[in-house]
């Protein structure tokens, strides 16, 4: 196989892989559902050992899971894994952000504004499908919460936030239809987390971060698709 050819292959899997990964935070598949390679294959429209190998990738980020002899699946909702992914979420965007706070210079403080701007101008629910977050605003949620702890500067703990927010994002999008996820007000939630930030106030950005997903883990909790373990207590 010459150079060029190879090119193409590493393409497409990365190309699956992204692919794969967005519909899946998306929700487009339901918790436990069964992912098939050849499915997926026609439906991106390559091969099954490029899926196979995006799966693969996607089984070692922790965001499907892979049983011996049976294949691919979308993760099962658990109140514990749901708490443990929160309790770490807050604790290394904690760190992430005391770090950003200290090392972030006038252009970061930019950028941060100008992504909670394109956020609070972003509708969080269209009115063709008003019961789930629309795909637009969550790009724009995603590159606002990156934003926040990009100036750190350590690709270890900006990377492992990414996987964390990857995670927690499976739950929030199963539990949007319900009620109290509607009423939210997370609007109110980013804005005070922004000037908290500006302020540089690295305690106050850490204590409003976990309340933010310390509710958001509460609302799924209470939409009542995590069964499994109820009556767990949450953090």
């Amino acid at each position: 196989m010459d150079m060029a050819e190879t090119s193409k292959l590493l393409a497409r899997g990365r190309g699956a892989h992204e692919h794969i990964r967005k519909e899946l935070v998306a929700g487009r598949w339901v918790p436990g559902e069964k992912l098939m390679p050849a499915v997926l294959a026609e439906l991106y429209e390559t091969s099954t050992t490029v899926i196979r190998e995006a799966l693969t990738r996607l089984a070692g980020e922790k965001l499907i899971v892979v049983k011996p002899n049976l294949g691919f699946f979308v993760p099962l909702l658990s109140t514990h894994e749901l708490s443990d992914l929160t309790e770490v979420r807050c604790r290394t965007e904690a760190h992430a952000v005391e770090l950003a706070v200290e090392r972030g210079d006038i252009t970061w403080e930019s950028e941060l504004i100008a992504a909670h701007h394109q956020l609070s101008r972003t509708p969080r629910r269209g009115p063709n499908d008003p019961e789930h977050v629309a795909e637009a605003w969550s790009d724009v949620h995603r590159a606002f919460h990156s934003k926040l702890i990009e100036a750190c500067g350590v690709p270890v703990l900006i990377d492992f936030s990414s996987y964390l927010s990857d995670s927690t994002d499976l739950y929030r999008r199963w539990a949007a239809p319900s009620r109290a996820a509607a009423v939210r007000n997370v609007e109110k939630e980013h804005a005070a987390i922004l000037a908290a930030a500006l302020d540089r106030d690295a305690p106050r950005v850490a204590a409003l971060l976990r309340k933010h997903y310390e509710t958001t883990a509460r609302v799924i909790l209470e939409s009542g698709l995590v069964r499994e373990a109820s009556g767990a207590s949450l953090l």
